[in-house]
């Protein structure tokens, strides 16, 4: 049976009149076929289960922890790989063969390798640039295990830096910690996106362009949501990534 038919057997035999979707990320395309095909009444429930994912449960969490032990066992392994002979696409590829061969599934998003005044860009492209002595090397990554993916980013030096960079490194790195040390059940996902945003503006105005974090769970990006609009009030079991730059 394919899934349509099987799908028209089951409301049959038990009688649904109302059936819910997952209008978040259902095509129209896919939506009008099953539509056509099954007559009730179809209600979305994309809200609904956004709400659900939430928070975690215990074995949810133990995914997330496993897909990321091999995102941090990626990054141990580029650093002791990288040199300033290697591209951007080497460097990625060289995360996600190596992430592989740890036991993901596959990547969690679009792996980001940036350098030089690439790693300006947080959502940087890798090119054939060549690293070189001097770039700072941004690597956003992530694993997937058992349906559920891992976020991280980290940023290193190649070389030599400058007086600017470290203090740019380190300003980010203050902005970071502030926001970890803040978040608790019970705060507002905007209050701590604001604790690191404010750290960056005092010295570096208008360069934070985007949002301090986000939900991970089976999809790369669920809410809430750690940015300037999100007023969610954050929950036990809540999985977020914290990524100022």
């Amino acid at each position: 049976k394919n899934r349509m038919e099987f799908l028209k057997g089951v409301v049959k035999e038990k009688g649904f009149k109302s059936i819910g979707y997952e209008n978040r990320t259902l095509s129209v395309s896919s939506f009008n076929r099953y539509s056509e095909a099954v007559s009730a009444e179809w209600a979305p429930v994309g809200d609904i289960l956004a709400e659900m994912r939430t928070t975690k449960s215990e074995a949810e969490i133990a995914n997330i922890k496993e897909a990321q032990s091999i995102t941090d066992k990626a990054f141990s392994h580029i650093l002791s790989v990288l040199t300033p002979t290697m591209t951007e696409k080497d460097v990625a590829l060289e995360l996600e063969f190596f992430m592989r061969k740890m036991g993901s599934e596959g990547i969690a998003f679009d792996t980001i390798v940036v350098s030089g005044k690439n790693s300006s860009l947080p959502h940087g492209v890798p090119t054939d640039k060549r690293i070189e002595k001097g770039d700072f090397v941004t690597m956003d990554f992530g694993a997937v295990k058992n349906g559920y993916c891992s976020d991280m980013t980290r940023t290193v030096a190649v070389g030599d830096v400058t007086n600017e960079q470290r203090t740019v490194y380190d300003t980010v790195l203050k902005a970071q910690m502030a926001a970890l040390n803040a978040i608790k059940t019970g705060v507002v996902c905007r209050d701590i996106d604001k604790i690191a945003r404010d750290i960056i503006e005092n010295d570096y105005a208008g360069c934070f362009g985007h949002g301090l974090g986000h939900s991970v769970g089976i999809e790369i990006h669920e809410s809430p949501c750690l940015n300037t609009r999100d007023d969610t009030i954050l929950l036990d079991n809540t999985v977020l990534t914290v990524e100022p730059g």
